[in-house]
């Protein structure tokens, strides 16, 4: 079995710190401020961190397990987003054999195709070959209601849930000279920008947030929280460029499009809720919502990120 890099063990001891330090503030509060457990707010940064000790554990493990758990991971994640997604939709019986294909064919060969490291067609399968495939399959049952609508939803569904956040494990293929065995540090990298850019713009929307960006979208996100949010995840990026192969201005590059792209996939996924009439994707994650709600932000950055690191490293 390989030994995890040591870069890799100090980031997980890093957060794990972070996550230690959140629960005893967490603890403190709660005796004060909420012991019979009234106060809703103290609550729910309760439930929130310890969701996040699940969620950086089960990370942790997956990122010391390689490419296998990394894979195995995100492929689970995209499974339990794809049902959170098809859910909401205006799915009929005749949709079934689709779905089916949907779930038990596309997304497992996406994840195989991006094990054994196979680019030229893990990048194309879902937008050309699962496009096509999905509406063969359901014009087969026959049923023409609603029929572009409903074809278009599962497409979505397949792009969003599928093929953007399996970017995320794809990271791992990417042969960079000099940072061999140290592609696991760049999903890190991402997910810690992407989580504290969330963090940070939500603490500077509550200090000096003013101006709503889109209130019939997501009335809690303005345009101080959004620009202190997004300047301060930068910078921590930047901090970060020893986690990459990139240099500190570099890394601020790419830590500012993942906020950017992170950033407006919230607000799409978030239209996507509105249209639906509901606040979260699910309820699975205590203080979190579901998948989707943890994993929008992701959804929209992981594969700008991804290639951004393909091309953009020969050019340092």
């Amino acid at each position: 079995m390989t030994m995890p890099h040591p870069d890799l063990l100090a980031v997980l001891a890093g957060l794990l710190g972070v996550l230690i330090v959140a629960s005893a503030i967490g603890y403190v509060l709660q005796r004060r401020l909420s012991p019979d457990g009234s106060n809703a707010v103290v609550e729910n940064l309760n439930d929130r961190i310890r969701a996040w000790w699940i969620m950086i554990v089960l990370m942790g493990l997956a990122l010391i397990g390689g490419k296998t758990g990394v894979t195995l991971l995100f492929g689970f994640c995209s499974f339990a987003a794809l049902r959170e997604f098809i859910t909401l939709t205006d799915t009929r019986r005749a949709d079934h054999w689709a779905l089916a294909a949907g779930f038990f064919v596309v997304l497992p060969v996406q994840y195989y195709l991006i094990w054994i490291d196979w680019y030229g067609l893990y990048s194309i399968f879902i937008p050309v070959y699962a496009f096509l495939l999905m509406p063969i399959i359901a014009s087969l049952r026959g049923d023409t209601e609603h029929f572009l609508v409903r074809i278009a939803e599962v497409q979505w569904a397949l792009m969003i849930c599928v093929f953007c956040i399996s970017h995320v494990p794809a990271l791992l293929s990417l042969d960079i000279p000099g940072f061999q065995g140290r592609n696991v540090l760049l999903i890190a990298f991402l997910v810690i920008v992407v989580q504290i850019s969330d963090v940070l713009q939500y603490v500077w929307g509550k200090l000096l947030g003013r101006t709503k960006i889109a209130p019939r979208l997501s009335p809690s996100k303005t345009v101080e929280g959004f620009v202190g949010g997004a300047l301060s995840a930068t910078a921590v990026g930047a901090a970060l460029s020893w986690m990459t192969p990139f240099t500190p201005l570099q890394a601020a590059f790419l830590a500012l499009v993942i906020v950017l792209m992170g950033f407006f996939g919230g607000l799409v996924m978030s239209a996507i809720k509105r249209d639906r009439g509901i606040k979260d994707w699910g309820h699975l994650i205590a203080g979190h919502g579901g998948f989707l709600d943890r994993l929008d932000s992701v959804v929209f950055s992981a594969p700008i990120f991804f290639h951004l690191v393909r091309y953009g490293w020969s050019a340092t």
